[in-house]
């Protein structure tokens, strides 16, 4: 059965930073050579999604790009159903004070869903000692919390770009495209070393969310907020959309002082990413093998065991942030954190085909969009949750997806629609940006 999960933070979103970001961003301006005489894009879209829960909803969003200074973007996006509605606005990359090197972001987003899903449970109730937690790897899918609520996040960070490699002189990275293909300097990738190439940032990151599920009984909600220090080393020869060279980020989450006590977390993760060229071919301008591996831990996450034959899980991240997985950006043929745990493993595979052939290049009514080419992408991914960060413990019982993809490139901005099939249906996602 395919569920259509549409994500539509879209075309607003000009770094695709969201709720579930999990990665710093190479500080870039994008020039294309076809909007030269330019000095700003910006792109306005309405738009309209049915889906089986949430309805038929009609929306519009929009982004304004190089105003004020050339790497910044502002964005903003909203959409209304018959019980879902919801509101997105954020900016991006700004330089404080006119500086060299610091940059501040900051998103939010408040919505109500109705029917939202959460795999969870065992924080505030106790469960049978011998029972399996909803949301772990040998969890059932047919587990889970739903109700209509409501869904509210805010992210904000301060980045610094390290005067290292393509900044050592200045913190941004200029690209210039041609037919949305790179035709300025790389960035990266000819060698690893971050005192000579690629682009080295540091993160501080806030971020908070809330969520509300209304029962008949009585609603249930919580929040949380944390901070995350992050460094990442990209060494791509095109941060936006890599052919060759390798991206890695690690980091350390931290909750906030004062939080409920069930939430009193941390987390480290390491993400890292490999890109191959193949050239050029008859029909495509390239052909990419692209790689990716991800892995996160929470020591502060235990599991309690009582005296009349229950269990519990304290001090673990909620449910939605942490070591998960499943949504659109890992197992995306699962639901949205289908699965969490103490830690997790993640592996991906793509084949990215991007075309030569462009149908609308010549279609005049359509230009507004300013889209350069085509990219077919094939995909596999792997991966578990465990209750331990031990070697038999996370390289057994994976869970496995496969799907298609087909990619445009807008106004410089990867635009991404999915079909991911698991053995526990199909997705179907429409999103911003590269998945890694």
């Amino acid at each position: 059965m395919l569920n259509f999960k549409v994500i539509f933070c879209g075309v607003c979103v000009a770094t695709s930073l969201t709720a579930n970001a999990d990665i710093s961003r190479v500080k870039a301006s994008i020039e294309r050579v076809e909007s030269a005489n330019k000095k700003h894009e910006s792109l306005l879209l309405p738009y309209l999604f049915s889906t089986d829960t949430m309805g038929l909803n009609f929306g519009v969003g929009g982004m304004i790009k190089g105003y004020h200074q050339p790497q910044m973007t502002v964005g903003a996006t909203a959409f209304k159903g018959d019980v879902s509605e919801g509101a997105w606005a954020g900016l991006f990359n700004y330089k404080v004070l006119d500086s060299e090197r610091w940059y501040f972001s900051a998103s939010g987003m408040a919505a109500y869903f109705p029917e939202q899903r959460a795999y969870t449970g065992g924080h505030k109730v106790p469960i049978a000692d011998n029972a399996v937690f909803p949301g772990s790897n040998d969890s059932s899918n047919e587990v889970y919390l739903e109700a209509d609520g409501s869904s509210n996040w805010f992210d904000a960070r301060i980045e610094y770009a390290l005067p290292f490699g393509a900044t050592s002189q200045t913190g941004m990275v200029r690209y210039q495209l041609k037919n949305g293909l790179l035709v300025s300097e790389p960035s990266g990738g000819a060698q690893w070393n971050p005192l000579e190439s690629g682009v080295m940032v540091a993160t501080a990151r806030y971020f908070r969310r809330s969520q509300s599920f209304e029962f008949n009984e009585g609603t249930q909600d919580g929040s949380i907020s944390a901070m995350e220090f992050g460094l990442l080393y990209d060494n791509t020869d095109f941060a936006t959309n890599p052919s060759y060279g390798s991206r890695h980020y690690l980091a350390f989450s931290q909750s906030m002082p004062g939080s409920d006590d069930i939430y009193d977390w941390d987390l480290w993760q390491f993400n890292g990413s490999k890109f191959i060229s193949l050239g050029a071919s008859e029909f495509a301008h390239q052909r990419i093998l692209a790689f990716n591996f991800w892995a996160a831990y929470s020591p502060s996450w235990q599991v309690n065991h009582t005296l009349d034959g229950t269990k519990f899980i304290s001090d673990a991240a909620p449910y939605n942030e942490g070591a998960t997985l499943g949504g659109f950006k890992r197992l995306r043929g699962y639901d949205f954190y289908r699965f969490h745990d103490k830690a997790a493993i993640y592996g991906a595979f793509e084949y990215r085909y991007t075309l030569k052939y462009n149908p609308i290049a010549d279609v005049n009514w359509l230009k507004f969009l300013k889209l350069d080419w085509f990219q077919l992408v094939g995909f596999v991914e792997a991966g578990r949750v465990s209750p331990h960060l031990t070697f038999d413990a996370l390289w057994q019982d994976y869970h496995y997806d496969y799907g298609v993809s087909l990619r445009a490139m807008m106004s410089g901005l990867v635009v991404r629609t999915e079909l991911a099939n698991s053995k526990e249906g199909a997705n179907f996602w429409v999103m911003i940006d590269q998945p890694f």
